[in-house]
């Protein structure tokens, strides 16, 4: 009995759906990171970036549960002196729900160049539409 590598020459990329809608940020996250890593694959190897394409729709009607609207705060310095920015989830989400859904999934996905390259393969929209229908993407359930 052999266990399969897979190689980055051979690695079949297919391209994933996931609809945010009225799911938690997190959730839908979590589900997008583990496909872009490739986890779901029976062939995963952890030294080969084997993900596939992730498409979000719908960021803009994704939820966050409990009281973190108000009490989540996206925070990043600047590099001055006393430059330290808070920016409170629930204007994130009114302004830029893209960018909210990239920081949760990046968070997610490992810090070395796997993660990195694995951070191309996102694609995130606020609204329904997408304009990568050309391939042929299959709807991925949240489980």
């Amino acid at each position: 009995m052999s266990t399969t590598m897979a190689k980055k020459e051979t690695v079949q990329r297919k391209w994933y759906v996931l609809d945010a809608a009225g799911k938690p940020l997190g959730r839908t996250a979590a589900t997008a990171a583990k496909l872009l890593r490739g986890k779901h694959k029976v062939d995963f190897t952890p030294n080969v970036d084997c993900g596939d394409f992730v498409i979000i729709v719908n960021t803009d009607k994704a939820i966050l549960t409990g009281k973190k609207m108000e009490d989540k705060y996206y925070r990043h310095h600047t590099g001055w002196i006393g430059g330290l920015k808070e920016v409170k989830y629930r204007l994130l989400m009114e302004q830029r729900p893209e960018f909210a859904m990239e920081l949760a999934v990046k968070g997610m996905l490992p810090k070395n160049s796997i993660g990195r390259s694995a951070l191309t393969r996102l694609k995130l929209y606020a609204g329904p539409e997408h304009n990568n229908a050309a391939q042929k993407p299959e709807a991925w359930t949240l489980d």
